[in-house]
């Protein structure tokens, strides 16, 4: 394992590398972590071993305002997410023992995941959407942000839970985005997976992702939540099975 930050405008993104062993030039993912979420957490390493055993490296990176990456959590927006994606998809390509490229993601991850692939949709031999939280525009648009309700023509400077403060930028930003415009974009493989139980974003989400995409396929993680703290061995049992086709 190789730790470092990668450089996104002076903006310092913490990053830790795995390379399957053995093998001098492999495929590799960018995986991402969600909202409040970081690199360490049960779910993300279970995908990175995962792939690590299908002889895939994987590249886990911490954006702004999350794990030991640069920037405060209030302050962070998902154009600032996309911005950081970007830089990390140009090291990933600069680094040359990188057969072929792919992208994951979990929860706002993948939300991400997905507009990264319409933005650069040569880029990718497929991607791996986790419990994709793609709805959240169409939640800010209405109103609400994680249960915390708030009048969408009206933005609030700050909006507070009990787990994190948020500026009202947030909201700002991710009510510009249609995703569905991304998702037009890219015709690669997709593999999405979610659980049908899952308390945070809604499992719909997911089928109708399923049914957008030209090349998607959804593995249901069946009666599990948002993280698979239930059958979190399915998810790497489905990760293996991807990579082994």
């Amino acid at each position: 394992m190789e730790e470092f930050y990668i450089d996104c405008d002076g903006i310092r993104l913490h990053s830790k590398l795995d390379r399957p062993a053995g093998l001098e030039r492999c495929p590799l993912c960018i995986l991402i972590h969600g909202f409040t979420g970081h690199m360490e957490e049960p779910h993300i390493i279970a995908v990175q071993k995962a792939m690590n055993d299908s002889g895939v490296a994987v590249l886990r990176v911490e954006m702004f305002g999350h794990g030991k990456s640069d920037g405060e959590f209030k302050n962070h927006t998902i154009y600032k997410w996309v911005t950081n994606a970007l830089a990390v998809v140009k090291y990933a390509k600069s680094l040359d023992f990188v057969t072929e490229l792919y992208i994951s993601g979990h929860s706002q991850g993948g939300f991400l995941t997905m507009l990264i692939a319409g933005m650069c949709p040569e880029a990718f031999k497929a991607i791996i959407p986790l419990s994709p939280a793609w709805c959240i525009p169409d939640d800010a648009r209405n109103g609400l942000m994680l249960g915390n309700k708030f009048d969408p023509n009206h933005i609030p400077e700050t909006i507070v839970s009990d787990d994190w403060e948020l500026s009202g930028d947030y909201v700002r930003v991710v009510q510009t985005i249609h995703v569905e415009d991304e998702i037009a974009r890219y015709d690669g493989p997709v593999f999405i997976i979610h659980g049908d139980k899952d308390e945070i974003i809604p499992y719909s989400y997911a089928v109708k992702a399923q049914k957008l995409y030209k090349n998607a396929v959804l593995v249901t993680i069946e009666d599990d939540d948002h993280c698979y703290t239930k059958h979190l061995d399915k998810v790497s049992v489905a990760i293996r099975k991807f990579f082994s086709k």
